[in-house]
């Protein structure tokens, strides 16, 4: 109960001191609490959704293409005859059911030629209205479609677009354009996360999304009462054998729940990394904290000591403030992270994926691991801190009170860092001599933490060299003033290494990033002007499947030297050694030879668009043991098998088209049933001698009825890679700012309780004349070259990561090496005013400081 005591007393007394503590621990809390609320949130609004929309069993072809599967290739989504419905409604068991239609492979454009469709990834989705849709949606204005110049729209892309009804909606579909009037608009019941929906009657969507009349892409089963699903699902096996895809209302809620689990997981995974880092910086802060508290009452503790407090006693007094100071922050963090998802919800919905808070779901486990992370880092944080206030002697009472003198680290600290440095260091040099990305992956890894730590370690024996260096170019020319600033900086290297630290996490991350964008860009740029020779690139952003009308436009578009299409088609290979695998054939017209320029180690690419031919890389003949002249057996997806001799064997030392493998397009024609065979999934075009300008700006005329599709010419192609990656890098820099935000509070936190520890001293020089601009002044210097030698460290460390990173991706064909100069000046300067803004409050505090008050401090 005494320490207990003991640790309330002594935590409420600091209380001011241990407020940044508690902050970043509040901050880390909130990220790792938010984090898991936001995606619990989405997992609710998903799981809704799917369980709303999904019949008690759902028939579908055998081939229908996942939920999360891009829009299909040929334009069209696998289909069912509509007999069937006839021979599920025979079935036992089954109350009725309806055929349904429902495709992806669709832009929705207004009468301004704009497109309606979902935004920040959401599906634009095209079907006719049905039964089972009154589970999900109800009609709020108009009525359902009842003919082919009629459609309807969900209320959420209505509001968002200004549709009305009355208005025109074009349907850009392959089987030709859908021109029809709005006449009723249906509201969802459970959030709708974005998509885009449309509705026609029956015929008009067979006939438009499907390519005729008496087709269906799944049958809608309701159940009769007292029958389960499962059962309904054995029953309709049995009359329909194993000729089509049964999935119960669970299963397909699964199955679409699994769709959008990998993306949910790569950000719940991602946004849970950057909580670590944040973390990981908070400790540096929390050690330094208890390091000095523990320093300033090294008198009282040696008081504790005399009187009877063993060291045990102290250890657990020191560790329970670590245990208040975890809790605070971590409810705090807890009900913050709920106002962050909230935030998170808000930002979406303003990208178009609409979140309603409605469907804010809190786990009791979302509380409970922020509550057990908090506490537990934080009392790992103070352990050492803990240990070594356990360790003072009862003599130390008749000494002065204060920081021992700490003016280098031990040889042991030492000995360590520098093992860990070089070891890390030899592993990032391994990891650069790899033959393959994946081996040296592993030494990149190794190389990466090894050199965190050991940087870590040897901060303090780092800090009296640096700090010097930049003093004699930062801080000399502020005379006596930027002295003392150093001196200050120089008194605790441990201090100043672990505060340095701290910040050095963060910007390691941002300059190792830096590096390897920037790279990757440069890379492919250079890959760009050596391999592209078409002039202009035209594709879809999303993924859509060129369709046959824009394809025509594209074609007739004058100045125009040669259009070439691209497919993408599936196939089954089996090798000479007879070992069969799925692969992707890229069936292009002959003039892609011209368009992407690749070099060949054996034959001539020319020769791979000739009758019943193809090409392979050198990486898949290597391992298939394919040579020239070889014929591969060729099993087409939904088509003939075809004997293909290898008629050239192409270089992968590339990244664009890297594994690619040729054919034509005749070819393939020649081995797919007509409606089998892949629209374009991007084209290329060269423009006439002379003809660039008036070839771009044709091209672009003949493709603005069709605004999903963009043409690219060689800089618009390079400058969207560039701002692709950008955008990237923006969000990741955003999420490391939390780090840096907590690294900056450790700033603030080591300046103020350095303040209080040198009182008596700062009164002192107060009454020696320093005057209060300069002793802010001071602080303010001293702050700053903390914060650039934890840059400097940062930036190093970042740029030698980011090095041999790029090494790696050199393997995979990004071959140029660029260091972002201007990003990496702008970060070191960008520190100085860290440290600037840090010192703020701290040097206001000291200015403030009562002269004769400060001098009488004991």
């Amino acid at each position: 109960m005494t320490v207990l005591k003991t640790s309330l007393r002594n935590f409420l007394a600091h209380k001011g001191r241990m407020a940044l503590s508690a902050v970043a621990v509040l901050l880390s809390v909130a990220f790792v609490s938010g984090t898991l609320v936001f995606t619990d949130t989405m997992n609710t609004t998903f799981d809704k959704l799917f369980a709303a929309t999904s019949s008690d069993v759902t028939v579908s072809p055998k081939t229908a293409a996942a939920a999360d599967d891009m829009p299909s290739q040929t334009g069209k989504p696998e289909s069912l005859p509509a007999s069937v419905v006839g021979r599920v409604e025979k079935s036992p068991g089954v109350k009725s059911a309806e055929g349904a239609v429902s495709s992806m492979s669709v832009t929705v454009v207004d009468a301004e030629n704009k497109n309606v469709g979902g935004s920040s990834g959401a599906p634009t989705i095209a079907g006719n209205w049905t039964a089972n849709d009154l589970k999900s949606m109800e009609i709020t204005s108009g009525h359902a479609p009842r003919g082919p110049t009629e459609v309807m729209v969900d209320a959420d892309t209505a509001d968002k677009h200004d549709l009305k009804l009355g208005d025109e909606l074009r349907t850009i579909v392959v089987t030709g354009d859908i021109k029809a009037k709005i006449v009723g608009i249906a509201t969802f019941k459970v959030t709708n996360p974005g998509a885009a929906v449309v509705y026609f009657d029956t015929g008009t969507a067979q006939r438009g999304l499907l390519g005729g009349a008496g087709l269906f892409t799944q049958i809608n089963v309701v159940a009769d009462q007292g029958v389960s699903d499962a059962r309904l699902k054995t029953d309709l096996a049995g009359s329909l054998g194993g000729t089509y895809k049964l999935q119960t209302q669970k299963e397909t809620a699964d199955a679409g729940r699994d769709s959008v689990g990998s993306f949910l997981d790569v950000m719940k995974y991602a946004m849970l990394g950057f909580a670590g880092i944040a973390f990981l910086v908070g400790i540096f802060l929390i050690v330094n904290t208890f390091s000095m508290l523990v320093a300033q009452r090294t008198r009282e503790i040696g008081l504790m000591r005399a009187i009877g407090s063993s060291r045990k006693q102290v250890n657990r007094s020191v560790l329970l403030e670590a245990v208040l100071l975890g809790i605070v922050g971590s409810v705090a963090g807890v009900a913050a992270g709920v106002g962050l998802a909230v935030g998170l919800m808000e930002l979406m919905s303003s990208m178009g994926m609409e979140l309603s808070t409605d469907d804010l779901t809190v786990k009791w486990t979302t509380p409970a691991i922020g509550l057990a992370l908090g506490v537990i880092v934080t009392v790992l944080a103070a352990y050492i801190p803990a240990r070594r206030a356990g360790k003072i002697s009862p003599m130390a009472a008749l000494r002065d009170a204060g920081t021992p003198a700490d003016g280098r680290a031990g040889w042991i600290r030492g000995t360590i860092g520098l093992l860990l440095t070089g070891g890390g260091t030899a592993a990032l040099l391994v990891s650069t001599q790899a033959e393959k990305a994946s081996e040296g992956s592993l030494f990149l890894g190794v190389g990466v933490v090894f050199t965190l730590i050991g940087f870590v370690v040897i901060g303090p024996l780092l800090a009296g060299f640096f700090v010097r260096v930049l003093s004699a170019v930062v801080l000399r020319v502020f005379g006596p003033v930027g002295r003392m600033a150093e001196r200050n900086a120089l008194r605790n290297p441990r201090r100043t290494g672990a505060t340095g630290a701290a910040l050095m996490i963060g910007l390691a991350l941002v300059a190792c990033l830096s590096v390897v964008g920037s790279s990757m860009v440069a890379s492919a740029t250079d890959e760009l002007d050596k391999t592209v020779g078409a002039d202009f690139i035209i594709q879809s952003g999303t993924g859509q499947p060129i369709v046959p009308q824009a394809q025509k436009a594209l074609e007739e578009a004058p100045d125009i030297a040669h259009v070439t299409e691209y497919k993408l088609v599936e196939a089954k290979l089996t090798t000479p050694g007879g070992k069969t695998v799925s692969e992707e054939l890229a069936a292009a017209d002959s003039t892609y030879a011209q368009d992407l320029r690749r070099e060949t180690v054996a034959g001539e690419l020319s020769a791979a668009y000739g009758k019943d031919a193809m090409s392979v890389g050198d990486i898949f003949a290597e391992e298939h043991g394919v040579k020239l002249g070889d014929e591969l057996t060729v099993a087409f997806k939904g088509g003939e098998s075809a004997k293909l001799k290898v008629a050239a064997i192409t270089s992968d030392d590339v990244s664009v088209d890297k594994g690619a493998k040729y054919t034509s397009i005749a070819t393939a024609e020649r081995y797919l049933p007509a409606q089998k065979v892949p629209k374009n999934i991007l084209m290329f075009a060269a423009a006439d001698d002379g003809k660039e300008k008036e070839a771009y700006a044709a091209l672009k005329d003949a493709l603005s009825p069709y605004p999903q599709y963009k043409v690219q010419d060689q800089t618009d192609f390079k400058q969207d890679l560039k701002d692709q990656i950008g955008q990237l890098l923006n969000i990741v820099y955003g999420l490391l700012g939390l780090a840096i935000i907590v690294a900056v509070l450790g700033v603030v936190n080591t300046l103020a309780l350095s303040v209080v520890e040198r009182t008596r001293e700062i009164g002192l020089l107060r009454a020696i004349g320093l005057s209060r601009r300069q002793l802010r002044r001071m602080i303010r210097l001293e702050s700053v070259v903390i914060a650039l030698f934890g840059a400097l460290l940062g930036l190093g460390l970042g740029m030698g990561w980011g090095t041999a990173a790029q090494k790696l991706l050199a393997l995979e064909g990004l071959e140029v090496l660029e260091i972002p100069w201007p990003t990496i000046t702008g970060v070191f300067v960008a520190s100085a005013f860290v440290g600037l803004f840090a010192a703020l409050v701290p040097a206001f505090r000291a200015g403030r400081m009562n002269v004769l008050n400060a001098i009488a401090t004991d």
